[in-house]
């Protein structure tokens, strides 16, 4: 059975992807090259829904409470710190998703704050990610018993229906595509 932490370690890998790919069309603004509006539509579309609405809330809905039940501490803890990462995160997604309203609507000056924000994002994501793979999954699978396990896997399951229209796989080859044309 696979564990619930090598799903979620997976799509850090494939958050990185389109992480690579926004730090590259960082770079090409930085440049002022042509990048087109979709691409930016894009990667925000991929950071929003998979990174945030689909990874993070299954972090907070699922593995959360499990270790919150088995004795991890939220508050002062590990949790607590974890859970208050993600809303930084949001704050930032939201922030960039108004600076790419404003690019697409004619504000030149909107471009620098993308960059601002996008590189911010990227660095605290990766950040936040190296944490979680080398200390919290590492502590999970040491807490965690196998029905606990099992459980979380059932769940985690589950909420790949809760994407809508688009699934898992559409969001992956997404990731991919956009670290293949806009990486540098």
């Amino acid at each position: 059975m696979s564990r619930p932490t090598h799903m979620l370690k997976h799509e850090h890998r494939i958050i990185e992807q389109a992480l690579r790919a926004l730090d590259g069309v960082c770079t090409r603004l930085e440049l002022n090259e042509e990048v087109p509006i979709e691409a930016l539509v894009q990667a925000l579309d991929f950071v929003q829904i998979y990174a945030d609405r689909f990874h993070h809330e299954k972090e907070e809905m699922y593995l959360f409470p499990a270790l919150q039940q088995s004795g991890m501490l939220v508050e002062g803890g590990p949790l607590g710190f974890l859970k208050h990462e993600h809303q930084v995160e949001r704050q930032l997604l939201i922030d960039l998703g108004a600076a790419v309203t404003d690019y697409r609507n004619g504000d030149a000056a909107a471009k620098h704050r993308i960059i601002d924000h996008a590189r911010i994002y990227s660095r605290h994501l990766s950040s936040h990610m190296r944490r979680e793979d080398s200390i919290l999954f590492m502590l999970a699978e040491e807490i965690l018993d196998e029905p606990a396990k099992a459980a979380i896997n059932y769940a985690f399951a589950k909420a790949e229906y809760g994407l809508g229209e688009k699934s898992v796989e559409h969001y992956e080859d997404l990731a991919a595509e956009l670290e293949k044309t806009w990486a540098v």
